[in-house]
């Protein structure tokens, strides 16, 4: 599974060498690191996905002596640690350019949204092609500006309060309750696209 999980950070070592300086010139900008280590650590593990979806590649890693659930469990951990690594070059660059060390609570939220949106995102793309991801996607924005234009005007505001009251929690067993709830629904999408996965034909 190590060799699966090596594939695809050097599959990506293009993109990875364009994303990050992006990456930093976010940072320079002053945007969030929340917001920064989100959408970056979603992307680069949905371009991993991507470059597997090839039915010649599916039928070459399916003739590997590799498992399904190897090759699905390879995805998981490999999301995991794109995240950790985004998280680190955000708390380097952040110590380097700002002088500020990235908060704990920072960090705990980044990985935690990252792991509620790939638990979503991954049996999706197993059950289905990225190409319907991105017709999803477009649904869900229309949606969403619907919803702020005539039912919540104040959304993004209440998104931000949310977000505000999560990182001022002062007691650690609520952060210890939310760290299970994810990762308990990682560990459902996981076991559930390994199910997908496994009925798969290629």
């Amino acid at each position: 599974m190590f060799n699966l999980i090596r594939k695809d950070f050097v599959l990506q070592k293009t993109t990875l060498m364009i994303m990050i300086p992006v990456l930093v010139v976010y940072l320079f900008l002053g945007t969030s690191s929340i917001w920064i280590g989100i959408v970056f650590s979603i992307v680069i593990t949905i371009n991993a996905y991507t470059i597997d979806e090839k039915s010649s590649i599916n039928m070459l890693l399916n003739s590997l002596p590799y498992t399904r659930k190897e090759i699905v469990s390879s995805k998981y951990i490999g999301a995991f640690i794109f995240t950790c690594l985004v998280v680190f070059i955000i708390f380097i660059g952040n110590l380097i350019i700002h002088q500020e060390i990235t908060i704990w609570k920072d960090i705990l939220l980044i990985v935690s949204l990252v792991m509620v949106a790939i638990s979503f995102i991954f049996p999706f793309l197993y059950k289905f092609k990225s190409q319907y991801m991105l017709t999803s996607s477009l649904v869900l924005f229309a949606i969403y500006l619907v919803v702020i234009t005539l039912f919540i005007p104040n959304l993004n505001d209440k998104i931000e309060e949310f977000v505000q009251m999560l990182l001022t929690l002062q007691t650690a067993q609520y952060y210890l309750f939310i760290a299970l709830l994810v990762m308990a629904l990682y560990a459902c999408s996981w076991l559930l696209s390994i199910r997908i996965y496994g009925k798969k034909v290629f």
